[in-house]
């Protein structure tokens, strides 16, 4: 997808009032500059690289990252934390009549320090991999009981 941005001019007559500018006369060029500001921060689609989108999300005892990986075979994920980082590489092989195409695609995410990283796991099923990042018992919510005299 590519962004283009028109630039229109910033004094319009209104034809039934009669006006030499209409009050509307700087919306659009505020609505680009906030527009602007608003999304400068993220890349462009060329400049992402290879790159996949990740959904992250936590319940009480565990950390997921879920990323939708189609086309992509289960021995070609590869999974791993190292310093805290976790990384997902995957690649995707296309056949066009005799030629064969393969895209590589990563993605990294800190890993909290509340998790175990000796018990994480990750499952792939139809495309979507999940990975499991477990929670420390002391990093967990408690319930705690309290009583009134």
């Amino acid at each position: 997808m590519r962004l283009i941005q028109y630039s229109y001019p910033n004094t319009r007559v209104a034809p039934s009032l009669g006006l030499g500018r209409s009050p509307w006369a700087g919306l659009e060029s505020e609505i680009d500059r906030l527009f602007e500001t608003a999304l400068g921060g993220f890349p462009s689609v060329r400049s992402s690289g290879h790159q996949f989108p990740v959904d992250l999300y936590e319940d009480a005892n565990s950390y997921y990252v879920r990323a939708e990986l189609p086309g992509v075979a289960r021995e070609d994920v590869n999974v791993e934390i190292v310093d805290g980082i976790l990384t997902v590489t995957a690649a995707r092989r296309q056949k066009t009549g005799e030629q064969e195409q393969s895209f590589s695609f990563s993605r990294s995410v800190n890993v909290p320090d509340q998790v175990q990283s000796d018990k994480v796991a990750a499952a792939f099923e139809n495309g979507i991999l999940t990975v499991t990042l477990p929670k420390r018992e002391e990093s967990k919510p408690r319930k705690v009981s309290v009583q009134v005299n």
